[in-house]
C-alpha cells in the first residue's frame, strides 16, 4: 500500500509538472473549476457539495481541504473568504493550486492525510472532494476527527463502491495502470460513510447517480444537458442508495 501511495504521488506530480511546464495554469478568474469543470451528466453531487460549502462555511473559519490536488474543488472554498489550507501529498499539484488562487486566504501544505501535520482541534471545517480512497480509512477518519475543533464540521463528496458497473470500470482502469489497487480496495462504501457519520452529532447524507452508468449513452442520443435532467429526476423519484454513483456527507459536532 505504501508503494501505491508513492505511485499516486508520482502520477499527480507528473500531471501537474506538465501544466507548469506548458504554462497552462490560469488564475481563478478565468479557470474552469469546481462543478462547472465536471460533465453535466455527473455534475449534481458537486453542485450540492458547493451549496453545502456556501451554506455552512463563513469567512471567520479555518478550513482544511484534504487531497486538494491542483485545486479543482478549492475554488468554492476560496469564495467563502475563510482561511483555507489546501493539503495534498503532491507538491507539484499544490504549486499549480498556488498559482490559481490568492495566496492571502488559501495556503498550501504538503501532507499525508494518514498523518496530518497539524495540531489537535485546529480547524472549524474539514472538506474532501474525491480523496477518501487515497488513504487507510481507519487512519484518515481518525485524523479528520483529531484536527477538527469540538463541534467542527466535515463535508465530503465521493464515489461509492456498490454498483458493479462502476466497480468493473475502476478495475479496468487499474489493469491499464491508470489507478492503484489500494484506491480500488479503499473506495468508500455506504458502511464507511455511515461509520464516519456516527462520530458526529448531526449528519446528512445525500446519494446521487442511480443511472449514471447509462447517462453516457443517453447523452449521445439526447445531449448532455437533457441526459443530466433525466438522471437527476430519477434520483428524486427512487431510493438511490444501493446503486448510487456518488454521495455527499455533511457531519457536524
Amino acid at each position: 500500500m505504501n508503494n501505491d501511495k508513492e505511485i499516486e504521488c508520482l502520477r499527480y506530480d507528473e500531471r501537474a509538472q506538465s501544466l507548469l511546464a506548458t504554462g497552462a495554469v490560469t488564475v481563478e478568474a478565468t479557470a474552469v473549476l469546481g462543478s462547472m469543470a465536471v460533465a453535466p451528466i455527473y455534475r449534481a453531487p458537486y453542485v450540492y457539495y458547493e451549496q453545502c460549502i456556501r451554506r455552512y462555511i463563513t469567512q471567520d473559519q479555518d478550513v482544511l481541504e484534504l487531497g486538494s490536488g491542483a485545486g479543482l474543488h478549492t475554488y468554492a472554498l476560496a469564495q467563502t473568504g475563510a482561511r483555507v489550507v489546501a493539503s495534498d501529498i503532491s507538491p507539484n499539484s499544490l504549486e499549480v493550486l498556488s498559482r490559481r488562487f490568492n495566496r492571502g486566504r488559501v495556503k498550501t501544505q504538503v501532507a499525508d492525510m494518514e498523518m496530518l501535520p497539524f495540531n489537535d482541534n485546529t480547524f472549524d471545517v474539514v472538506t474532501s472532494a474525491g480523496s477518501l480512497s487515497y488513504g487507510d480509512p481507519t487512519l484518515v477518519d481518525a485524523e479528520i476527527r483529531r484536527v477538527l475543533k469540538p463541534g467542527g464540521l466535515f463535508i465530503c463528496v465521493d464515489s461509492l463502491n456498490h454498483n458493479p458497473v462502476y466497480r468493473l470500470n475502476r478495475w479496468l482502469h487499474y489493469k491499464k495502470g491508470e489507478r492503484t489497487l489500494s484506491t480500488l480496495l479503499r473506495m468508500p462504501t455506504m458502511e464507511r460513510i455511515e461509520a464516519i457519520a456516527k462520530g458526529f452529532k448531526e449528519t446528512d447524507v445525500r446519494y446521487f447517480g442511480t443511472i449514471s452508468y447509462l447517462t453516457p449513452v443517453l447523452a449521445r442520443i439526447i445531449g448532455q444537458n437533457h441526459a443530466a435532467q433525466v438522471s437527476d429526476s430519477v434520483d428524486q423519484l427512487v431510493n438511490v442508495r444501493k446503486s448510487a454513483f456518488k454521495s455527499v456527507l455533511v457531519a457536524k459536532g
